[in-house]
């Protein structure tokens, strides 16, 4: 899943155990830098609003639980929208619409018992033929979704419904007995099945509102119609804001909060100002502002470990990236120490892995592109690769193609000032200029997709992976498989010398999706890594701690290293009378 931004705050194994998986935060405490002690009670009614930023941006990717690929707009569709299963607030798996599943003898077929009584927001009975229909709906091929089949694609013959082979799922692999029960038939066993079915593509949408609106309902869902989840979108101004008010016939605990506002900010700095200026409860803050974030009184400063990879990828089609020892050579001339500290003073942690810390299949013994673990880099064997690459490929300093990296800084200072160290650092190390092209974010995100099997698409750009679900599989197979749409390095579906030993690799990371024993599962999957990471499929620059300012009043809100936030949450929290508190009077 792709993150917002550099610091948007709020993408294992389900039979293994979670160790070191995540430093779990309170809003009321746990992450802060200052802990409060003011003694509090529960605001009046007319206060129980919570206005949570949407930031870098002015509107959302997607608001279609089928489309949507990154963070913000997945919370913004978890509050309206939920599926069987979800992940709790310790990224394990827990039932939501459905009440119980079970595996049958034979590891493909599994069954789901509705809970009793589900309704959508619009009080119309919520049954498994809609559940049916949802997945059915991500799969088809007029929709275009680029997540479903990621997603999905376990369940048996997702992959000829997208390709438009067969015209429906349901009653093939996705069968209804009764209105109360759910069967999805898998292609293989997976032990990460439960933990495919947490993503967005499978949660359920009201079929009638998509009868009447077709696949642009998510224009009409202010009329409180759509979903299942805590809350209903009651205004949405595209550009502006986004509110939510609570679902009456929600299943679970009722929302103690009156409205949830989602206003829209560009620039993560502006975000930071307004809630200096008590308009916004929460936001983003930057490396230059963390110590004046700590001073603020109450515990307000939170920073949270996250299960992320910011990363540089290279296009394998894209000359010179067509050479792995030019590809080594850039890896190495960055030397990703200084940046953690110069630059994000030290609220990052340098990495070489794509499988980050914290996650299950995290392989401290991992070495670099140089062989060694140490994050400096190597300058000096960078220049030697660089030449080394530039004689196979016929290249002079004069007819050296020129490079340039996209990415999308969202208005983050930081992450500017990131790009422009690592352009320095591979100037002065390897005599190349790189330009840095600054675009739109969902516009990078349309550019990637473009990239697929062609030379023509993006040399290099820059983004970030955070987890979808906890099992690595969401860190290798799904990024880097044949046919995968994220896949837009274009890894083993390329022309060079090492395609086969790249193909070779996507088979290992295929057979260790199904393998049974955990432990063999794991270290298939460290061998692959260590063979993305020789290849420089990445260059992974460091994993994010998540660091944000809360407004004290702020109660029940339980931040973990994915940065998602469970349905069953809402029932916990609240606003208190705890100072300071966002002015919420303009949405009362």
């Amino acid at each position: 899943m792709q993150s917002q931004s550099l610091t948007w705050s709020g993408k294992a194994i389900g039979l293994l155990v979670l160790s070191l998986m995540m430093l779990i935060v309170s809003a009321c405490g746990g992450g802060s830098q200052q802990q409060s002690s003011q003694q509090t009670t529960k605001a009046s009614d007319d206060k129980q609003i919570y206005v949570w930023p949407i930031e870098g941006r002015n509107e959302l990717q997607a608001f279609d639980p089928a489309l949507v690929t990154d963070l913000p707009s997945i919370s913004a569709v978890n509050l309206v929208f939920t599926g069987l299963v979800s992940l709790d607030d310790k990224l394990q798996v827990r039932d939501q619409l459905a009440q119980s599943h079970q595996v049958a003898s034979d590891g493909v077929t599994w069954t789901f018992k509705l809970k009793p009584n589900l309704k959508f927001s619009d009080g119309k009975a919520l049954t498994s033929a809609d559940v049916a229909y949802s997945i059915d709906r991500a799969l088809k091929p007029e929709l275009k979704s680029t997540t479903s089949p990621l997603y999905l694609g376990l369940i048996k013959d997702a992959d000829k419904r997208q390709a438009g082979k067969i015209s429906s799922l349901i009653n093939d692999s996705i069968l209804t007995p009764d209105p109360q029960t759910v069967v999805l038939i898998a292609n293989q066993k997976a032990a990460y099945f439960l933990q495919i079915l947490t993503y967005q593509s499978s949660y359920v949408v009201e079929k009638s509102m998509i009868d009447k609106y077709g696949d642009n309902f998510v224009d009409h869902l202010s009329e409180g119609i759509g979903g299942a989840g805590p809350f209903k979108v009651s205004k949405y101004i595209r550009g502006k804001d986004i509110e939510f008010v609570p679902n009456e016939n929600y299943y679970g605990a009722k929302s103690q909060l009156k409205k949830i506002i989602m206003p829209f900010y560009q620039r993560e700095d502006t975000s930071y100002r307004a809630y200096q200026a008590d308009q916004i409860d929460m936001a983003s803050v930057q490396a230059a502002q963390v110590e004046q974030a700590k001073a603020l009184p109450n515990g307000q400063l939170h920073q949270v470990p996250l299960l992320d990879v910011f990363y540089f990828t290279m296009n394998y089609l894209a000359k010179p990236f067509d050479n792995i020892k030019i590809r080594q050579a850039f890896a190495l001339a960055i030397d990703k120490d200084a940046i953690a500290q110069n630059v994000y003073k030290g609220n990052v942690l340098p990495t070489n892995h794509i499988i980050p810390e914290g996650m299950v299949g995290y392989n401290p013994d991992l070495k670099g592109p140089d062989g060694t673990t140490n994050t400096k880099g190597d300058q000096a064997k960078a220049k030697q690769l660089l030449a080394e690459g530039m004689k196979e490929a016929g290249y002079t300093q004069q007819n050296f193609p020129g490079v340039t990296l996209t990415y999308s800084s969202q208005g983050s200072s930081d992450l500017r000032n990131e790009l422009s160290a690592v352009q320095q650092m591979w100037q002065s190390t390897l005599g190349i200029n790189v330009k840095l092209d600054d675009i739109d974010f969902n516009k990078l995100l349309e550019e990637r997709h473009n990239s697929l099997n062609t030379a023509n698409g993006m040399q290099m750009y820059a983004l970030y992976w955070v987890s979808d679900y906890p099992d690595p599989q969401d860190w290798l197979t799904l990024i880097f498989d044949k046919g995968s749409s994220k896949n837009a390095m274009n890894y083993g579906q390329n022309h060079s010398s090492r395609s086969a030993q790249q193909q070779a690799v996507q088979k290992l990371m295929e057979e260790a999706d199904v393998t049974s024993d955990q432990t063999k599962r794991v270290q298939m999957y460290n061998q692959a890594e260590q063979e993305l990471i020789n290849d420089v499929v990445w260059i992974p620059r460091y994993q994010y701690k998540s660091t944000f300012v809360r407004k004290p009043c702020v109660v029940g809100i339980v931040d973990n290293a994915q940065q998602t936030y469970s349905p069953d949450i809402w029932g916990n929290v609240y606003i208190s009378s705890a100072t300071p508190c966002a002015n919420t009077q303009q949405y009362s």
